[in-house]
């Protein structure tokens, strides 16, 4: 049985597929060398590689955090969610329509929310 935090959790995280913002850091996030390039090249200190490397990091942490708490509200302990989160993430990152992906899956993750919510 599906709680009401999982199941509203599923369908934010699926809104949050559709968003500019998901679009902004996932294009950044797919990308690393082009947004170094960008973003002025590689840098010889350890602060400017630092600053780098975070805002980078921001881009990332951007595209996937409404999974990760997604996962913490499915279940930390679960090995299952945790796998298919993680693979989930991986290929929404490495393939070339990556974005599709994200929006497939958003779209899955509305419609089974709502199915939840009609179904309790």
């Amino acid at each position: 049985m599906a709680s009401a935090s999982q199941v509203f959790g599923g369908i934010a995280a699926g809104i949050y597929q559709w968003t500019p913002l998901k679009d902004k850091c996932l294009a950044q996030c797919q990308a690393p060398l082009l947004f170094i390039q960008r973003e002025g090249g590689f840098h010889r200190d350890p602060m400017g590689s630092l600053q780098l490397g975070l805002r980078h990091g921001a881009y990332c942490v951007g595209c996937c955090w409404v999974l990760m708490t997604l996962l913490f509200v499915g279940g930390v302990m679960n090995v299952l969610w945790i796998a298919t989160i993680s693979a989930f993430v991986l290929i929404e990152k490495i393939v070339p329509v990556g974005r599709l992906i994200s929006r497939t899956a958003g779209v899955g993750f509305v419609a089974s929310g709502t199915w939840l919510v009609v179904g309790l």
